[in-house]
């Protein structure tokens, strides 16, 4: 079934959970939006557990302020039982803020903190991660600090539904990343050419700090990044700093415009770009365009972030959808 957003209404919800326990469904894990708690979605549900795992620069077209986002996050957590456990990060600050008065039986997980679920990060290369769970070394497929974070996640979360260390171990060893996370795109030019979800300033911060920790300095990087239309307008002069403080070179483009002009969207994040950068830094509407440029200039292990719409097959344009993916584009460009 396809859903028009994370979390369903709560009829269609309840439907989807109902269809679940027929077919025989014994665990049913879902992300639940800071909206749908708001608007009382969820409302009825009995959550077994509820998982913290950070909060960023995000949805404030709806909530206003940060400190109104953070309020509807907590929602999860004040509305779960004494019977239920709520898993928190406890290196982002706002993890032990979730818990407070909450009835759920507390725990906590971290990399840089103590914490009852304590994860030792020992390699972090473009190959993969070394991590150290408990006093056991495993090795994963996935890249960058974020889904080390997301591995320990994964691994607290089944341990506190009773699975056995070494088969959840197991498992998550044979883990594939998400699709347009940090997704790496093969082709014949030896470019290193990744698309990713980021669509927040923390989320881009995030992926090009992961970039610079992995890259060794002698490849140029080049951004391509967007902001979305009908969205908080906050974040588009900081994501526009980010890339330029962060990348070689940067392509400002069109993401999701939805009903907005393109173009004042543009002009809006170019306002964040530092005057020490502006030579740095092109504005090329047409998505394709800005990919193509950024194609263009890079050669053997440069790099090429494409960032903002990841895993999706369109783009948004006028309240149409128009077929549009970064990673087809990048294909199509890189393996000639």
């Amino acid at each position: 079934m396809t859903a028009s957003y994370t979390t369903p209404d709560a009829v269609a919800l309840n439907a989807m959970l109902a269809e679940m326990v027929d077919r025989g469904c014994t665990h049913c894990f879902m992300e639940v939006s800071s909206h749908a708690l708001v608007q009382q979605r969820v409302a009825g549900i009995q959550f077994t557990g509820g998982v913290f795992t950070n909060i960023s620069h995000d949805h404030l077209d709806y909530h206003k302020t940060f400190d109104e986002y953070i309020a509807a996050k907590k929602l999860l957590f004040d509305g779960l039982s004494s019977d239920a456990f709520a898993l928190v990060n406890v290196d982002d600050k706002r993890g032990p803020v979730m818990i407070q008065n909450c009835k759920a039986d507390k725990f906590r997980m971290g990399i840089k903190t103590m914490a009852d679920f304590k994860l030792r990060l020992i390699h972090n290369t473009l190959q993969g991660l070394e991590l150290n769970f408990d006093g056991v070394d495993v090795w994963f497929k996935l890249i960058g600090k974020f889904n080390a974070y997301n591995l320990l996640t994964a691994y607290a979360t089944a341990i506190l539904l009773d699975e056995e260390k070494e088969d959840v171990l197991s498992a998550l060893s044979t883990t594939r990343g998400a699709s347009g996370r940090f997704e790496k795109v093969e082709n014949t030019s030896n470019v290193m050419a990744i698309v990713d979800y980021a669509h927040t300033p923390d989320a881009l911060e995030n992926v090009l700090k992961t970039i610079d920790d992995l890259r060794t300095k002698n490849e140029m990087l080049v951004t391509v990044v967007g902001c979305g239309g009908d969205r908080d307008k906050s974040k588009r002069p900081k994501m526009a700093t980010i890339a330029a403080n962060l990348s070689d070179k940067v392509i400002l483009t069109s993401d999701n415009p939805r009903t907005e002009d393109p173009k004042q969207i543009l002009e809006e994040m170019k306002a964040g770009i530092p005057k020490s950068k502006e030579r740095n830094v092109m504005v090329i509407e047409d998505r394709k365009e800005a990919i193509r440029t950024a194609c263009n200039l890079v050669k053997d292990e440069d790099i090429v972030l494409v960032a903002g719409k990841g895993h999706e097959s369109y783009q948004e344009i006028n309240g149409e959808r128009h077929h549009f993916d970064d990673r087809e584009i990048l294909n199509e460009l890189l393996n000639v």
